[in-house]
């Protein structure tokens, strides 16, 4: 697994680096900026000239490292000082000092620069000269390579502080980010490289699964086994204006190896399914003996599924996922309720949903969507799936992020599908927590999948559900 580090967490390690196991300060700025510049190399060669845009604090400092270093390699390389009247960290000043390459006003005439201006501890927004700077790089047609994390992209949570260099590259120093991957992050970043300069980072940090972690949720299946052996599905979805709803939820879970899967709707949605879907049960009530339960996609946010979930919460003792209309209906008529449950919860909301089922307002989940989601799920004791382009799903103490997935899921359905394959999943004997992160995971490479196909313009929600079984068997083949 992928760690992804704070900005408190990265300050926390480097300082016990430097004052409990003794590194100097400088000679962790000189093992980043050789880390830079070793990726600057192999993007100079063929005789290109490199600019290093370096800011007043420790990200500049490890830029002057790098320029000085890719000039002892006769790498033509120049530094274009963006510290504009700021005063210089120490240990900026140190290695400032001893550069005895060039300076150059602008960005003329370079074909690689690296982009040293602001590190992860930026907390203002970019205006006047930086934001020129800024602009200038993002204009000026050259492959960039970003120092930590791209120069104006918040640490924490990958928004945009005013303005933000889009880099082609980025070395993270140390350890990733959060910043790398949520907000607008991805979209700035580029390749994200990780260089390790001897700072142990180590606690609790999120976590990012690789295929590796994931494929020993799809073991070899015996023999001597039958249907039973695997788990039921109930699923509580559709109605008469959302039959398509439970038609993608039902048609994930049956892709998920649970041995049965139920649907409980309404009448007029079962006649619409069941010549297409003729493996599933059909049922007027809800099935609390199955092993995993979901209620709410395409079910209207109404006091009957405020009901339908109240009954559940008191009275099944399974693994219990909420989505969609069954947040709403919280939200509208009290999650309190959540307290009370018997059973494992897992709430699936996106970020509108959780911002009307927690109260807090959508720019406060945007800043900081892990500690938000975090917070929610220690006060209610349930697990939180907060679905984004990096989706953060956590019981309270740990945090996973998933990191697999594509824009073919920017359209309606994705979530109806992400619960169907979530119950089946957890329906087979995965917990709770670890079939959010599981099925979120195959989801998003089957989308991956689709769009290398398709595209992901053309991709549908029933396109992604084809391409499980081919998502699966990818992780799986030995």
């Amino acid at each position: 697994m992928q760690k992804f580090l704070t900005n408190a967490q990265m300050r926390s390690a480097d300082l016990h680096t430097i004052n409990e196991l003794g590194v100097p300060s400088s000679e962790l700025m000189e093992r980043a900026g050789r880390a830079i510049a070793d990726r600057a190399a192999e993007a100079a060669r063929g005789g290109k000239r490199v600019a290093v845009v370096c800011g007043a604090g420790n990200n500049g400092g490890d830029g002057y490292v790098a320029a000085r270093l890719l000039c002892g390699m006769s790498i033509e390389a120049v530094v274009v000082d963006a510290s504009f009247g700021s005063g210089y960290s120490k240990d900026c000043a140190e290695q400032r000092a001893k550069y005895r390459g060039r300076y150059v006003e602008n960005l003329e005439g370079a074909d690689v620069v690296i982009d040293c201006i602001f590190g992860t501890g930026l907390s203002r927004e970019v205006s006047g000269r930086h934001a020129e700077i800024i602009a200038a790089i993002n204009d000026s047609g050259t492959y960039v390579i970003a120092a930590d994390i791209p120069s104006g992209i918040n640490g924490d949570n990958g928004a945009v502080m005013g303005a933000a260099v889009r880099a082609d590259m980025t070395v993270a120093i140390a350890a990733y980010k959060l910043g790398h991957v949520l907000g607008d992050g991805p979209d700035h970043c580029g390749v994200v490289i990780r260089a390790d300069i001897g700072i142990p980072c180590d606690g609790d940090a999120a976590l990012a699964c690789e295929d590796e972690d994931i494929s020993p949720f799809f073991p070899k299946r015996l023999h001597n086994t039958h249907k039973g052996s695997y788990g039921a599905a109930c699923l509580a979805a559709g109605s008469r204006p959302y039959p398509g709803a439970a038609a993608l939820c039902l048609a994930s879970a049956l892709r998920s190896g649970c041995g049965y899967v139920k649907l409980c709707t309404e009448d007029c949605v079962k006649d619409a399914l069941v010549a297409a879907y003729p493996q599933a049960i059909y049922l007027a009530d809800i099935d609390f003996s199955c092993q995993a339960l979901a209620i709410g996609p395409g079910c209207g946010d109404s006091q009957k599924t405020y009901e339908k979930v109240r009954s559940a919460l008191n009275n099944y003792g399974g693994k219990l996922i909420i989505d969609a209309d069954g947040i709403n209906a919280l939200a509208r008529y009290g999650a309190d309720i959540l307290r009370r449950a018997k059973c494992g919860i897992l709430l699936t909301p996106h970020v509108k949903e959780f911002s009307r089922l927690s109260g807090l307002s959508v720019e406060q989940i945007l800043s900081d969507p892990v500690g938000s989601a975090r917070e929610f799920a220690a006060e209610y004791g349930v697990t939180v799936l907060l679905k984004g382009a990096a989706t953060v799903i956590t019981d309270g103490k740990r945090v996973v992020l998933n990191l697999r997935g594509s824009t073919a899921l920017a359209k309606g359905g994705s979530g109806d599908m992400l619960t169907g394959f979530i119950c089946g999943t957890a329906a087979r004997g995965v917990e709770l927590f670890d079939a959010a992160v599981c099925s979120n995971y195959v989801l998003g490479m089957a989308a991956e999948q689709i769009e290398a196909a398709n595209t992901a313009y053309c991709a549908t929600a029933t396109d992604i559900i084809a391409e499980l079984p081919n998502a699966i068997k990818n992780l799986t083949r030995q």
